[in-house]
């Protein structure tokens, strides 16, 4: 007689302190061979990087161990290996600053304190935030402050125009991107707004060529969305954050409808935006005309909104090949902004294909083990939160190497966890933190949020009932095989 005993899921701890070591390993390796290929030594302060690091990954791993012990183990190796490997190439690149007589440039450092910074926003929200359900008592609170942030840089005091771009607020001699910050209350208002009405936008509204389309009342909200991200199009000149905040609700609202209509109603607004903005305003037709011809030579040497940046990123690319030119080795400081818009074409240089597609997969199985946790939690509002963050992480990661390498026009958004800038690293690093909150609240035993503990087939009697089991419940009793 064969029965299924329920067994408590893992912790998964001691996995996530052994993906710790390679995880660490390949930001130091990366390190001293940088100092390797361009002082022959390695960098004199690389005990002072490795233990400042080193402490500062056991420390975080000590405190999720002790308040979120049942925590993703994948996530948090995956967030330190990609920081670790941005903060080399930062460095590196400090490096060949200071050899051009550029000695001001320190960013390696900075974003060493930002990393210190990000890390304890990210657990802030795991000793914080005891349960992901709280959030949703905040949904349209969270709505009104992602909007200020978005908008922000408008204002006439506060709003800095970089690069042509006016998504920055000045505090001070400090710079600060508020729309980084803006995707997660941004998320959490989506995930809120779609938990309650999704059944109104999947169901309700006539049938048009095939499309289910939504009552005009329930249409509201994404004509919301798409005049914010226009506005932020025209008038903060950023393509890509107006992208990654639309893009955003429109994969939320098919996670929560599963109504491939939503995308074409999506994809549609905003193509339309685009077009008639291109139209209207030469900085937006200028994104499209240095990715439709790069090589033109008026659009190369042009002043401000020129293609230089693109093209010498491409060849920088094509210089690394397929395994690259090393460590050290190549000249990714040719590149405009090589430390942060386009780290991409850095790493692709000197890592070569292969190491950019390495770096590629953390990504994609950091956005996996955020859509699993979403699949593991019961209630429609964490789903959609989970599988929101996952998708904005994921997503910003195309926007910015699909610019880079020339598969949509170039933008201004920065590669998470490894590009520099200090706004990005903190809100990429509370969502990490978000993420192990939520999963520990998936897999801990008799937590509502989570799933049952895994069945295993043993031999023996079975026990008396204990009683009908409730969905929100974990099994505990033995079930007879028939």
């Amino acid at each position: 007689m064969a029965t299924v005993a329920m067994r408590p899921a893992r912790s998964g701890r001691l996995t996530e302190l052994l993906l710790m070591i390679p995880a660490l390993a390949l930001g130091l390796y990366a390190y001293v061979q940088v100092g390797l290929a361009i002082d022959g030594a390695p960098p004199a302060r690389l005990t002072t990087y490795a233990l400042a690091f080193t402490v500062l990954a056991i420390l975080t791993h000590i405190i999720v161990r002790w308040r979120a012990p049942y925590a993703d183990p994948v996530i948090l190796p995956i967030a330190m290996a990609l920081n670790g490997i941005g903060l080399a190439m930062i460095a590196r690149l400090d490096l060949a600053y200071e050899a051009q007589g550029s000695a001001s440039h320190r960013f390696a450092t900075g974003q060493m304190q930002w990393t210190v910074l990000g890390i304890v926003l990210c657990l802030a929200v795991v000793l914080l935030l005891k349960d992901h359900r709280t959030l949703r008592r905040f949904t349209y609170l969270s709505l009104v402050g992602g909007l200020i942030l978005l908008l922000m840089p408008l204002l006439p005091v506060l709003g800095k125009t970089i690069n042509g771009s006016r998504i920055w607020i000045g505090l001070g001699p400090f710079s600060f991107q508020p729309a980084e910050i803006a995707k997660i209350l941004l998320a959490i208002f989506f995930a809120g707004y779609l938990a309650a009405e999704r059944d109104n936008l999947a169901l309700a509204g006539s049938r048009i060529l095939g499309l289910q389309l939504p009552r005009l009342r329930h249409f509201g909200p994404i004509c919301l969305a798409w005049a914010v991200a226009v506005l932020v199009l025209v008038f903060e000149k950023d393509l890509g954050t107006s992208l990654l905040f639309f893009g955003l609700f429109v994969a939320m609202l098919y996670v929560a409808t599963e109504r491939t209509s939503w995308i074409v109603i999506g994809l549609t607004m905003f193509s339309g935006a685009v077009i008639v903005a291109g139209s209207m305003f030469s900085h937006v037709y200028a994104r499209y005309e240095i990715w439709r011809d790069p090589l033109s030579a008026e659009l190369y040497s042009r002043s401000p909104g020129g293609s230089y940046q693109l093209v010498q990123g491409m060849f920088g690319m094509a210089q690394g090949g397929l395994m690259g030119t090393g460590w050290g080795y190549g000249h990714p400081e040719l590149v405009y902004a090589a430390h942060s818009d386009s780290i991409t074409a850095s790493l692709g240089e000197e890592l070569g294909l292969t190491g950019l597609f390495a770096i590629l997969m953390l990504y994609l199985i950091l956005a996996l083990r955020g859509i699993r946790v979403g699949l593991s939690i019961r209630d429609a509002f964490g789903k959609l939160l989970c599988g929101g963050l996952a998708f904005v992480i994921a997503f910003q990661v195309f926007v910015v190497v699909g610019g880079i390498t020339r598969v949509i026009p170039l933008t201004g958004l920065t590669l998470p966890f490894l590009a520099q800038g200090g706004s990005s690293l903190g809100a990429n690093w509370m969502i990490v933190g978000l993420l192990l909150r939520m999963s520990n609240g998936a897999r801990q035993p008799g937590n509502a949020t989570g799933r049952a503990p895994s069945p295993q087939v043993v031999d023996g009697p079975v026990p008396p009932r204990i009683g009908d089991l409730s969905d929100d419940a974990h099994a505990t009793e033995e079930v007879r095989l028939t």
